[in-house]
């Protein structure tokens, strides 16, 4: 185990012990100690996730070391969530050992360890630890630096982006004994105001996705005004009717120009499975069942921000053990990008963890693009499990 420490509390001290800037380079740096390893360092995925970046001890005016993940070992790690212990590429008699940093289904990134010879299982073990509490510790002190946020961006950020991502939930994936969910947002060149979220409580889980109509800092403004409204609607205890109306009232009351979003909201009772249902304009959702896919059709109301005929009403939908819910907007079934073959592809990746089907859908998207999307594309997969008796 790591030296002076006994295991999960003991890194969390070393950790605490130090800025937060410098937490995962001190944990680190103990175990490279405890292990006699030849190296030990933290690669953080990047926004894209088709890379990792390696993160050392510089900074943001410094190069660093960028890796695409495609046919690495590093891309098996993330996707099957093991431990890898082999040789590295250039085989020069050290052993790499790469581990996930995984916290609730969030693959934050990756640890990895150069020893000079084949480690024992206990080895092995306490590396596995490590990387799970760095995902703790990188948790815990990402609230306080922003170089974790510098480190995941290998591409120019613009105002539009820099707004669309902070209306992004902490972590675009959560697993719980009912359910895992997940999200991933390709933006467009000109950012086109997609959001999603979901937060859980002690019976409850909460999802949205939305779109606001229109392009860069304006379309961004417009999904601020919404989400920021759903989420005091929902952390005041407000029902899915009431998060609704607010929603809309805020662009009422703070739009301008007559902006729109469209958007579906879902309040789901985590014993039951039983889920409120509210769907402005917003594209159909689709439902994998015991291998069958159908569009959920529920009566669409207009968008938030449009003249409304009677309140947003909130419907019914039971959610059974096994099911995936897919939800997507509208950037995901334009002209090109892959809309005709989107079943399909929801079915081809029926068997992946929702982290890996998102991005196995939104990446089928920007290929379909060659590359360059015309609006946003956001999808969200809920796999639901439901309670055990």
């Amino acid at each position: 185990m790591v030296e002076g420490s006994a295991g999960l509390a003991g890194l969390l001290a070393v950790a605490e012990a130090r800025m937060p800037v410098e937490s995962a380079e001190a944990v680190a740096f103990a175990l490279a100690r405890s292990l006699d390893a030849r190296s030990v360092s933290f690669l953080i995925t990047d926004f894209t996730g088709n890379a990792v970046v390696r993160l050392s001890n510089a900074d943001a005016a410094e190069e660093r070391e960028h890796i695409k993940l495609p046919g690495t070992i590093y891309e098996q790690v993330l996707r099957d969530q093991r431990v890898s212990v082999r040789p590295p590429p250039e085989d020069d008699g050290q052993v790499q050992i790469v581990a996930p940093v995984t916290n609730r289904g969030d693959a934050i990134g990756l640890l990895e360890v150069l020893l000079p010879e084949a480690p024992e299982l206990a080895t092995v073990q306490t590396i596995a630890e490590a990387a799970h509490a760095l995902a703790y510790i990188l948790i815990a002190n990402r609230r306080f630096t922003d170089l974790y946020q510098w480190g995941r961006r290998t591409l120019p950020v613009n105002l539009a982006a820099e707004i669309q991502n902070t209306l992004l939930p902490d972590s675009l994936t959560c697993e719980a004994p009912q359910f895992t969910i997940s999200g991933e947002l390709i933006p467009a060149e000109t950012i086109a105001g997609d959001t999603f979220d979901h937060s859980l409580d002690r019976h409850t889980l909460h999802v949205s996705i939305t779109d606001a109509m229109g392009h860069n800092v304006r379309a961004a403004l417009m999904a601020t005004l919404l989400v920021g409204a759903l989420r005091s609607a929902r952390r005041s205890g407000a029902d899915l009717a009431e998060q609704a109306r607010q929603a809309h009232q805020a662009l009422l009351d703070h739009g301008v120009l007559g902006p729109l979003v469209t958007g579906q909201l879902l309040r789901i009772d985590l014993q039951t499975g039983s889920a409120d249902f509210v769907n402005a304009g917003h594209p159909w959702p689709w439902r994998l069942r015991g291998g069958r896919l159908d569009h959920i059709t529920p009566n669409i109301d207009p968008p938030f921000g449009a003249p409304l005929p009677h309140p947003h009403r909130v419907q019914s939908l039971q959610l059974q053990p096994g099911d995936r819910l897919i939800l997507v907007t509208d950037g995901m079934l334009e002209r090109n990008a892959a809309a005709d073959d989107l079943p399909a592809l929801i079915k081809a990746t029926r068997d992946l963890h929702p982290r890996q089907a998102v991005h196995a859908l939104t990446q089928a998207v920007l290929h379909a693009q060659q590359g360059v999307l015309h609006d946003d594309a956001t999808v969200v997969c809920l796999d639901w499990r439901g309670t055990r008796d």
